[in-house]
């Protein structure tokens, strides 16, 4: 418990100290008139309550990662803990105050809009691409889990249950954001909160024994640790609550509806530290609920590894019948309401890219069409195979995420090193994930990470030297034009 405990208080201490020195190293100017401001519009450029944007921020970015992702981390055991405390902190927040931020600054620009500025025009179709393709799968996932789980509790046909999630997403995607999602979704938010906070207080008075981080649980305490090495994989199963690149293309949406730079420390760094502290509750409970790390993984083995199912009983027991009703929010409504902004979000970058105006219905409706086309053959394929490439996905979008951040910091601010530490260890996560998964190279583990490492060091370099050719350049250029004058 002690362990525990301490966490929370980390990632508490994370958000004052640390997101404080993130905003005093980014620099905001709280005169300056936001994109709610200046582009408001009435349908995604729309001034917000900070409230609100906190809220519906941290479900955007949450839905059902920070449970499901820290159940699946926890068959590492204790060690998941300290990855969603450091990851959270020194990735998570890093990650997603400062694309926030960078997404303000550039009138509401989409992250394919922020990477290709910071890391040449020629990866801008590429992210485009990457990051509509990643919010599409997220998108499926979301809509297939929910109608899986409506269907075992109603035995409404799933088919049925998919076309009646579309038809929403439809919805959602393309009407004002004050009038659904600004409305709805602070309360759904709120309810999150509720049941991890009420997982929480079974877990400090009742009986329930959470395990501590010792000399002898520092390690990979998961069933089949030979094929589950904590590197990468812990990395990858853990994103939501440590860091995630989907976080970066839901920020968007809210810096059209920040209305004060001052709020970006709350709205983006807040609502990660939150998710890290749901996903650290989470962590926490499937171990001490089902009496340890080794019982949790030969129970989650008999269920067929149905995170749903851990979630429906550690809720209808801990917390009665409130927390059936919580359990059904948190693996039917949490997952829609982040597959609906992940449309959203799809819809938003290919207009940004393609400089398509989105004041008609009709105009929203010609860019949405196509993505909810790609979504329902999408929904043809082995579900498992998709949670595979989007978990990989997922990393890949924040690690090249934090270089573009790491550029624009180095070249502003002359000082970067706090998003450097982060982009080259996630480099270092993705390709050695890549090398090692069946779904990549499939290689041995001491080369895969020989592999990722090489390659994570190698680009810090480039980033380095690039950064400082570009340094230079500017330098002479300022020394040519004072001699000019």
């Amino acid at each position: 418990m002690i362990t525990f405990l301490l966490c929370i208080a980390t990632l508490i201490g994370g958000y004052f100290f640390y997101a404080g020195y993130l905003e005093r190293q980014f620099g905001v100017d709280e005169s300056a008139p936001t994109p709610a401001i200046t582009k408001e519009d009435g349908i995604d450029y729309v001034p917000m309550k900070l409230w609100k944007t906190f809220l519906i921020q941290f479900l955007n970015i949450a839905g059902l990662g920070p449970i499901f992702g820290a159940i699946a981390g926890a068959l590492w055991g204790p060690v998941a803990f300290l990855w969603i405390v450091f990851g959270c902190i020194f990735a998570g927040t890093v990650h997603d105050y400062i694309s926030g931020m960078l997404s303000i600054k550039m009138g509401g620009g989409s992250i394919s809009e922020i990477v290709s500025k910071f890391l040449g025009k020629q990866v801008r179709i590429f992210m485009t691409g990457f990051s509509v393709l990643l919010l599409i799968l997220v998108g499926v996932v979301f809509v297939k889990g929910p109608a899986t789980i409506i269907h075992q509790l109603t035995d409404i046909d799933t088919q049925i249950l998919v076309v009646a999630i579309f038809i929403y997403y439809l919805l959602a995607t393309m009407i004002p954001i004050d009038k659904l999602i600004g409305k709805l979704y602070p309360f759904f938010g709120v309810c999150l909160l509720i049941m991890a906070v009420g997982i929480l207080s079974v877990l400090l008075v009742g009986d329930y024994q959470i395990p501590e981080l010792t000399a002898s649980t520092f390690r990979n305490m998961h069933s089949d640790e030979a094929s589950n090495p904590i590197f990468p994989l812990l990395f990858v199963t853990i994103a939501c609550g440590a860091i995630s690149g989907f976080h970066s293309t839901q920020s968007p949406m809210m810096a059209r509806c920040v209305t004060n730079e001052k709020q970006g420390r709350i709205i983006f760094a807040g609502a990660m530290i939150t998710e890290g502290i749901v996903a650290l509750v989470w962590a926490a409970a499937a171990i001490a609920f089902f009496g340890g790390v080794e019982a949790l993984g030969k129970t989650m083995a008999e269920e067929g590894h149905n995170a749903a199912w851990v979630v429906n009983e550690i809720c209808n027991t801990m917390l009665g019948k409130i927390g059936g009703i919580l359990a059904i929010f948190g693996v039917v409504a949490a997952p829609i309401t982040s597959g609906d902004t992940a449309f959203r979000s799809a819809r938003l970058t290919v207009a940004d890219a393609f400089n398509v105006k989105q004041k008609s219905l009709l105009q929203r409706l010609l860019v949405t069409a196509p993505l909810f086309a790609i979504a329902i053959f999408l929904t043809t394929i082995d579900f498992s195979i998709i949670w595979r490439y989007f978990g990989w996905s997922n990393q890949v979008l924040a690690t090249i995420v934090l270089w573009a951040c790491a550029v624009y910091m180095q070249k502003e601010k002359g000082n970067a090193w706090y998003v450097y530490l982060p982009a080259t260890f996630m480099t270092a996560v993705v390709v050695t994930y890549i090398m090692l998964a069946p779904i990549g190279f499939h290689l041995s583990s001491t080369v895969s990470n020989w592999v990722g490492i090489t390659v994570a060091l190698a680009l810090l370099g480039l980033f380095l030297l690039k950064v400082k050719k570009s340094s230079s350049t500017s330098d002479i250029q300022k020394t040519e034009a004072v001699d000019a004058i």
